[in-house]
């Protein structure tokens, strides 16, 4: 594929690097998007309306594309497309208007795995960036070898990739490398497991992984079951993915770009993540001999965790402590309560849109970009007009609440889950 090919582009050798690694964040919609750019993503990944693997987020149209495109290009960021299904015959039709579309938008790169999508985009976009999908499982130096041959510039490693594996790519081949440093784990290859299909005929490989892994199974033993009535049943579904605590080393193998998981998480979930690994790189990079993890990192990731979180593959092959068998503990002990559109420094008050339950004497915090954070009890809440509330109960809906410090569009308030 592709070799013969006069008009696809070859890829030379390792392009011009940003001085750090770059910081790749999820976007399952333009206000993730928004988001994940203002808090540090140097690039962010979503879907369009075909060829992508996460059929039920809310995926992009052209003109949102554009409008992210736009937006991130006010902060120096980019923007790529999964283009990453394993196409069947019906798939392939519209396929060269699509990539043409893509490159029209502005998108600066997509991620595919299938080789005719590879191959199509090389020939009829040649302004868009190939980079290979985990997919593609790709984990050994000569296999990326072989896509870098092909003219692409990066390739995704499979997330069953560890730490040797990458130093030895990164020996033998020089091309960009992107490895996934956060977020969910699947329980097979990546895209390759077949449960979903068969239970709900929802197909993973073409976007439909309807999960299975994380549902609650019985056990039998002899037709009998193991559990008893009322006993949590089992799951099979793995722990979440971080590697805050390694990032020296994720760097010094020569990670190029680190990769968030989470098309289909909160904006409150990509906001913080994003929040915290920007600023570890950076902190990093200001002193990397005295680089330290800050406890406060530790805790802010745990606000937004859903799953206990673990190391992957990237130290050993993961073990059963690595797996959720029986009730899934829920990190996180915050709920999303509310975005800052406003803040007036003559009164004090800021403007909020409501996305959870709060109401006045409930202790809250604010968060933003860079780790700016403070935590106070709401005294004072207002509509629009000032008149007093009771509590902020419908959805979306503008409110005003006095806050101790000045906050800023975009900052973020949560509050704590009481059990």
């Amino acid at each position: 594929m592709g070799t013969t090919n006069a008009a696809a582009p070859k890829y030379k050798g390792k392009r011009n690097r940003l001085d750090r690694p770059e910081l790749l964040a999820p976007a399952g919609n333009l206000e993730k998007l928004k988001f994940a750019v203002h808090y540090g993503a140097d690039a962010v990944y979503i879907g369009g309306q075909k060829y992508g693997l996460r059929s039920n987020a809310d995926n992009f149209s052209f003109e949102e594309m554009k409008e992210g495109v736009e937006f991130a290009s006010r902060y120096g960021a980019k923007v790529f497309v999964a283009t990453n299904i394993y196409a069947h015959n019906e798939d392939i039709e519209g396929l060269e208007s699509y990539l043409r579309s893509l490159e029209e938008a502005g998108i600066a790169a997509i991620i595919a795995a299938d080789p005719v999508i590879i191959e199509t985009a090389q020939r009829v976009a040649p302004k868009l960036e190939v980079h290979l999908s985990t997919q593609q499982s790709t984990m050994n130096w000569q296999a990326v070898k072989f896509w870098k041959d092909e003219g692409l510039p990066r390739v995704v490693l499979a997330r069953e990739t560890s730490f040797k594996e990458i130093a030895e790519i990164k020996s033998h081949v020089d091309i960009e490398i992107e490895a996934f440093i956060h977020g969910a784990m699947c329980s097979s290859y990546s895209g390759r497991c077949v449960l979903s299909n068969h239970f709900t005929d929802r197909d993973s490989n073409r976007g439909g992984c309807c999960q299975s892994c994380r549902w609650k199974y019985d056990l039998f033993v002899d037709d009998e079951p193991m559990y008893e009535e009322g006993q949590e049943q089992f799951t099979m579904g793995s722990k979440d993915l971080c590697m805050i605590e390694y990032l020296p080393e994720l760097i010094e193998v020569g990670v190029d770009s680190f990769k968030i998981e989470g098309r289909m998480k909160s904006i409150h979930y990509v906001a913080t993540v994003v929040n915290v690994y920007r600023q570890a790189i950076n902190a990093y990079f200001e002193d990397p001999e005295n680089f330290r993890v800050k406890q406060e990192w530790i805790d802010e990731m745990n606000k937004a965790a859903n799953r206990p979180l673990n190391t992957g593959f990237f130290l050993d092959t993961p073990g059963a402590e690595d797996h959720i068998y029986g009730p899934e503990e829920k990190a996180a002990p915050y709920d999303f309560a509310a975005i800052v559109l406003d803040y007036d420094d003559r009164t004090g008050f800021a403007t909020l849109q409501q996305r959870n339950h709060f109401k006045p004497g409930l202790e809250v915090e604010f968060v933003g970009p860079g780790g700016t954070f403070f935590r106070q009890t709401i005294t004072e809440l207002t509509d629009v007009d000032g008149q007093p509330l009771d509590a902020a109960r419908h959805p979306m809906q503008h409110v005003r609440v006095r806050t101790l410090k000045p906050v800023k569009p975009m900052d973020m308030m949560r509050k704590k889950i009481r059990k």
